[in-house]
């Protein structure tokens, strides 16, 4: 039923604003990406996005983003320089996970992370990390993300947890 309500692909270089808008929703201010970083994540690594396109408005519901590299974990510099964009690095830094309000509780952040880390392993990738809040915690778990304690970031301000898979 999710395969037939959205299409999943890269993101489309025009598109960047529209993905910013939709971070801009989803996040608070301290925490969302600019407009500018975002076109840059999207310049640099376009095929680091997976977002699900609604058949029905055309409309971008959700995405996934992220960068590689050869780094073993997580550092805030990763959700303001995309530089550090390595294609050949084993490792995938999440950079968000992002579903429009009246999109969610569908499964639709599942489907998106199952592709992705399906993607990252055709791509012959080792990790994917992320760093979440407390309250989400449990629903990355279920995603297949292992706990791995706070992190070293304190990106707006927060306290987060690195969490980490093995792609599947």
């Amino acid at each position: 039923m999710i395969e037939e309500k959205f299409e999943f692909r890269n993101i489309r270089r025009d598109e960047a604003l529209q993905t910013a808008e939709i971070e801009r929703i989803c996040f608070p201010p301290n925490e969302a990406c600019s407009e500018k970083m975002m076109v840059e994540r999207v310049n640099r690594a376009p095929e680091y996005f997976l977002v699900a396109v609604d058949r029905t408005t055309g409309r971008i519901a959700g995405f996934l983003n992220g960068l590689a590299t050869d780094e073993s974990t997580f550092r805030d510099e990763f959700f303001t320089d995309a530089g550090l964009h390595d294609p050949k690095g084993k490792t995938v830094m999440l950079l968000g996970l992002d579903v429009l309000p009246e999109y969610r509780r569908q499964g639709l952040a599942s489907e998106l992370m199952r592709r992705y880390l399906a993607i990252q392993k055709e791509r012959g990738k080792k990790k994917v990390l992320l760093t979440c809040l407390d309250a989400k915690v449990e629903m990355y778990k279920k995603m297949g993300f292992q706990d791995d304690g706070m992190a070293d970031s304190s990106w707006g301000g927060e306290a987060w947890h690195e969490m980490s898979c093995a792609p599947v």
